[in-house]
């Protein structure tokens, strides 16, 4: 995390479940992202907090938690529940809106994997309160027909070796229905592992987010 933001550790309830995650804040943020990992990945993922740091850097907060409990990621089909996923992702997001340190401030979504769709399919149920929606080698292909009921300005970030991924983005980006650009990263694998790639995609997606979040 950046030294020159405030972060803390903190326990968001949803479901009768304890998610526990992050909420890092730099000074004078200009908007707060909520990231929703894929499966078999937490709070913890490297790439995630690689690309946090990167948005703090450029003055946006970050929120990264758990969508799942230990106990329910053990069952291996809640990873690939995107309606579950979701709902854990607008539980959270109700949640920051009533932390003092976080009212008031435009909020967005990053999403990898299979929380790419759980963060199209919740910035669909909330409309105008989500500002901007960044998808890392995401599968948005598995938001179901909500996809068309986005709002949000949409980022699709696709490894250009992704041969599989890229079409399923290319089905979904077709089915947007707002603000949408979908960038094809060269030489990236799914995961974004080569020299240089991830480096791409968080820039990338800090510049989305902070052209969105303008006041």
């Amino acid at each position: 995390m950046s030294t020159d933001s405030t972060q803390r550790l903190v326990t968001i309830h949803a479901d009768g479940e304890s998610l526990e995650g992050t909420l890092a804040l730099p000074p004078d943020a200009r908007g707060l992202v909520l990231f929703a990992h894929g499966s078999g990945s937490s709070r913890l993922s490297p790439r995630n907090n690689y690309v946090a740091q990167v948005l703090h850097g450029g003055g946006v907060g970050t929120l990264l938690f758990d969508l799942l409990s230990a106990e329910e990621d053990r069952d291996y089909a809640n990873r690939f529940a995107i309606g579950l996923l979701a709902e854990r992702l607008v539980a959270a997001t109700r949640w920051v809106r009533q932390e003092a340190e976080a009212a008031g401030l435009p909020l967005g979504y990053f999403g990898a994997s299979t929380g790419a769709a759980a963060a199209l399919r919740a910035a669909a149920q909330l409309g105008d309160g989500i500002k901007a929606v960044v998808s890392r080698g995401g599968r948005p292909d598995l938001t179901g027909p909500s996809i068309s009921q986005v709002t949000a300005p949409t980022l699709l970030i696709v490894g250009g070796l992704d041969d599989v991924v890229i079409g399923m983005n290319e089905k979904a980006y077709a089915e947007l229905r707002t603000e949408k650009q979908m960038v094809i990263v060269p030489g990236a694998t799914h995961l974004f592992e080569e020299p240089g790639t991830l480096e791409e995609a968080a820039r990338l997606a800090l510049a989305w987010f902070q052209r969105h979040f303008k006041k």
